[in-house]
């Protein structure tokens, strides 16, 4: 006997890694609940408490609720699967058993490890022209739920099913949350690029023809029109508005292909850094470069700090790169404690198959991190570039995502951009996007 009464008491033949950690997420972090393991079958049939048998076969039958393991968490290694698909809850789930008494027809918790760990991502796929995992090759983009926190919907069935066949058991799931991100790649358009940048554009603008763009540009650069990636302001008043404290990341990288911020050592750069962290939380937006190069990430973090005069705990990272476990492990040796990556570039959805933050577990060293991943669920490139929305279908797909996650308690997280508010070009209409997407984000 042990003396947890209504804590609910687990048995296992083997408590591994992986379970300790997935259990742990569903039943602790998820529905709030206190829990033990046991792999002793004396001890679990004596229990008098609410009892959870997860093996190959039930131990008291009627009196605990029984998930069949499909095998995945006792493995160790890292390798192909087949998998038996069907429909649950209105959407898909795989791992499915086909033993009677299982509660749920499907192992929820090796379905749940496998899309929160990546396991996909660490076997041999098809990269993008950024060496990126792409939208297409996700089992949740090929099956159609990809749009569902699937996640977060299994771990509530299962809690109901607790909560039905145990009197004493109170799930306390989480409760709904809204994160606005922003990244500035660029932090204006025109202004503060230094004279040979400068002298490019308009070379490029003579050389196209672009002569509207040649006015602009003169205009901003004498002053008499604002910068159209200037958009700080409205962003607070947009954000002040609904009492919300945006994340802001922040592209501070030297000049590159791919990394045409502002020069960091510019004066009214760094300005406007410390004006953003005045009201809101900031993190570095790493330069393309620098997932490939650690010593290049680190001087970046630390050029941000010195600015800031503050420790850098936060990041995502530019083009949304990310090559697991590479990455990630580059970001704790620099003692980055959450990350905002985790998200696909072409399609809007939930890459890890969950909208609630959680440790990234390295799968290949088996261990639980101290990174906290926070997935985000659309960007506005996405639906403005990849799918080629129009602003009212955008909003139709953001109403979608939104009802999704506030259906499960999930925190809903955008990415969106400084100059995607300009109002200006093929940003034209979105700043009444990104304000009813607050509206819709914020209300409870």
């Amino acid at each position: 006997m042990i003396s947890m009464q209504n804590n609910l008491l687990i048995y296992t033949p083997l408590i591994t890694p992986r379970i300790t950690y997935i259990f742990k997420l569903i039943l602790g972090d998820l529905l709030g609940l206190s829990f033990g393991f046991t792999s002793d079958p004396s001890l679990y049939q004596n229990y008098t408490g609410p009892v959870l048998c997860y093996d190959v076969q039930p131990l008291r039958r009627k009196e605990e609720i029984f998930i069949m393991s499909a095998g995945l968490l006792t493995e160790k290694s890292i390798s192909s699967h087949q998998f038996g698909f069907i429909d649950f809850e209105d959407s898909r789930a795989f791992y499915a058993v086909y033993g009677k008494s299982a509660d749920i027809p499907f192992d929820l918790f090796s379905a749940a490890f496998y899309l929160v760990s990546r396991y996909e991502e660490y076997l041999p796929h098809m990269r993008d022209e950024h060496n990126r995992f792409s939208a297409s090759s996700s089992m949740a983009s090929q099956q159609g739920f990809l749009r569902v926190p699937v996640v977060n919907k299994w771990a509530l069935a299962l809690g109901k099913l607790l909560e039905n066949k145990f009197a004493g058991i109170r799930i306390q799931p989480t409760t709904y949350r809204f994160i606005p991100t922003i990244d500035i790649d660029a932090a204006w358009a025109y202004r503060n690029k230094g004279g040979m940048r400068i002298f490019g554009g308009y070379l490029k603008d003579v050389l196209t023809g672009n002569f509207s763009e040649i006015k602009m540009r003169t205009r901003v650069l004498l002053g008499r029109q604002n910068d159209p990636f200037d958009t700080y302001d409205l962003m607070y008043k947009l954000h002040s508005a609904h009492g919300l404290k945006p994340w802001f990341f922040i592209l501070f990288a030297d000049y590159g292909l791919n990394d045409k911020n502002i020069p960091v050592n510019n004066a009214d750069f760094q300005t406007l850094v410390k004006a953003l962290a005045d009201y809101a939380h900031i993190g570095i937006h790493p330069g393309y470069v620098s997932n490939d190069h650690p010593e290049i990430l680190k001087k970046e973090i630390n050029q941000l700090s010195g600015v800031l005069k503050r420790e850098i705990t936060a990041s995502r990272q530019h083009f949304l790169k990310l090559n697991l476990p590479y990455t990630y492990r580059q970001l704790l040796d620099q003692d980055i404690q959450m990350d905002f990556t985790m998200g696909f570039a072409a399609e809007p959805g939930f890459r890890a198959g969950i909208c609630t933050p959680f440790f990234w577990y390295d799968l290949e060293a088996e261990v639980a991190t101290s990174l906290r991943v926070y997935p985000f669920a659309l960007m506005e490139g996405t639906l403005r570039d990849y799918m080629n929305l129009d602003a009212d279908e955008a909003l139709k797909t953001i109403q979608q995502i939104v009802d999704e996650v506030k259906k499960v308690g999930g925190t809903f997280i955008s990415l969106w951009h400084n100059e995607s508010l300009s109002d200006q070009k093929r940003w034209k209409g979105w700043v009444r996007v990104y304000e009813q997407m607050l509206e819709l984000a914020a209300a409870k």
